[in-house]
């Protein structure tokens, strides 16, 4: 059976890929920093898939554990056939009020661990001729929206170059930019939004189902909804005087100060 590697297996659009590729056969390799969830993540997807469930936990963002995952990507005799590059952190304070730390750690999962794991990947990809790479970016990339924004600009462009790079190889590259999905995410950076409405959010699920259309349809960037898609639409012909007032409304609306 084919193997899918996803990071941020254990919650929020890394586990819908989770359970999609599961559903398509895929036996997959779970990756996320909490050893105890992976555990309990890989015991019901067992329980409901039948697929075969490995697990590593490594925090994305220390060398060391990054390396394990990578050794594994790159493991001739276990082939990795979809990487799933979802694992990634924000950042409530923003670039001024937060730390070097903060933004070392930032940039360490959100661009330094894409790049490293798509290069071991890709390598063994290209040899074989097939395979895929999902990135999980974000609307955000459209917007000057801090670091975040600046990382997931870079995963963006990313995708895009690498796409251009291994066309008639075999191997197809996304940038998946959702825009608000129900996920822990915005509790973990310590983001207040409650003042969002209902409708601007999206399923994490039909996020996920959205990036592997993009992948068999050979779509390079892939905007899930028609709200979101219309708004990039809109950002990406907005003179660059008009797109930095629209993220300072929109982080006022947040309340990220």
């Amino acid at each position: 059976m084919p193997t899918a590697l996803v990071t941020g297996a254990t919650a929020g659009i890394g586990a819908a890929f989770v359970r999609l590729l599961a559903r398509e056969g895929y036996d997959v390799v779970l990756v996320a920093r909490d050893s105890e969830r992976l555990a309990v993540c890989a015991k019901q997807l067992r329980a409901s898939t039948g697929v075969e469930v490995e697990v590593l936990a490594a925090d994305l963002t220390d060398a060391g554990q990054r390396e394990s995952v990578e050794e594994r990507l790159a493991d001739p005799h276990r082939p990795v056939d979809v990487l799933v590059n979802s694992a990634g952190i924000g950042s409530r304070r923003g670039f001024v009020r937060g730390t070097v730390g903060d933004e070392e750690r930032l940039l360490h999962l959100n661009v330094l661990a894409v790049l490293r794991l798509s290069k071991v990947a890709v390598d063994g990809m290209v040899e074989r001729h097939r395979g895929a790479i999902v990135n999980v970016s974000s609307v955000a990339s459209f917007l000057p929206y801090g670091t975040y924004s600046a990382s997931k600009a870079w995963v963006t462009r990313f995708s895009e170059a690498l796409a251009v790079e291994l066309a008639g190889t075999g191997v197809r590259v996304v940038a998946l930019c959702p825009g608000l999905v129900r996920t822990e995410f915005h509790e973990r950076a310590g983001m207040d939004v409650s003042s969002i409405p209902g409708w601007a959010w999206l399923n994490a699920d039909d996020v996920a189902a959205a990036g592997w259309r993009g992948v068999v349809n050979g779509q390079v960037v892939v905007v899930p909804s028609p709200l979101y898609g219309s708004l990039v639409n809109v950002l990406r012909h907005l003179p660059s005087s008009l797109v930095a007032p629209a993220a300072r409304l929109v982080r006022a609306r947040r309340r990220l100060h």
